[in-house]
């Protein structure tokens, strides 16, 4: 089997957001801002936001990148234009994997004014990284690739794109996603997504 892989749905996705959300006031912090790592956090924030009840929500945007090559480098793109000084700022992002998102993110909060209060918040915390974050909504032992719903598209596109032959119709594009990779994604989904990605046009 190839790389092990986990596809979150919509529901269970909701159902995560609002175990953090539980975990944060028990937790008895109440922020002021929330921000969002863009672009696997922007939809936890947003979530968040309306069930912690905080309208102060922007983001930012970190890439990994080195040059036009991929690599597990960490690198702010669009910076915060908001000053944080004083704030209760919680950060959040979809998965904390390596930490090396973290360890930029916060380092360049830190430079936007003096927050009061800088937590940091995830759906899925992995216990290979280095970095610990303040609430998590599952902690996750056995590593994998965590596919959530807004990343299924591209997610896709680099699994696919590894298989030589690549299959062609939905049947056979679903059974090598369980056989490779373990990954259970509904077949109405798949379907869904491969024909909104121009991959699938019938199935």
């Amino acid at each position: 089997m190839g790389m092990p892989c986990e596809y979150v749905s919509w529901a269970r996705f909701y159902a995560l957001a609002a175990r953090l959300a539980t975990r944060i006031r028990a937790g008895g912090y109440s922020p002021q801002v929330l921000i969002g790592v863009g672009r696997g956090g922007y939809l936890p924030a947003r979530l968040l936001s309306d069930f912690l009840d905080v309208m102060d929500l922007t983001t930012f945007k970190i890439e990994h990148y080195r040059g036009s090559r991929k690599e597990p480098l960490a690198r702010v793109r669009y910076p915060l234009s908001a000053d944080l000084s004083g704030k209760r700022v919680l950060l959040v992002d979809d998965v904390n994997d390596s930490g090396d998102t973290f360890a930029v993110a916060l380092g360049h909060l830190r430079e936007r004014g003096a927050p009061k209060e800088l937590r940091s918040a995830v759906l899925h915390h992995k216990i290979t990284s280095t970095y610990v974050p303040d609430y998590y909504g599952q902690q996750v032992v056995k590593w994998r690739w965590i596919t959530y719903p807004w990343a299924l598209a591209e997610d896709l596109d680099v699994l696919l794109g590894r298989m030589s032959p690549r299959p062609k119709d939905l049947d056979a594009i679903r059974r090598r996603i369980i056989d490779d990779h373990g990954m259970h994604i509904p077949r109405p989904v798949l379907r869904q997504t491969l024909a909104a990605a121009a991959w699938l046009t019938a199935g």
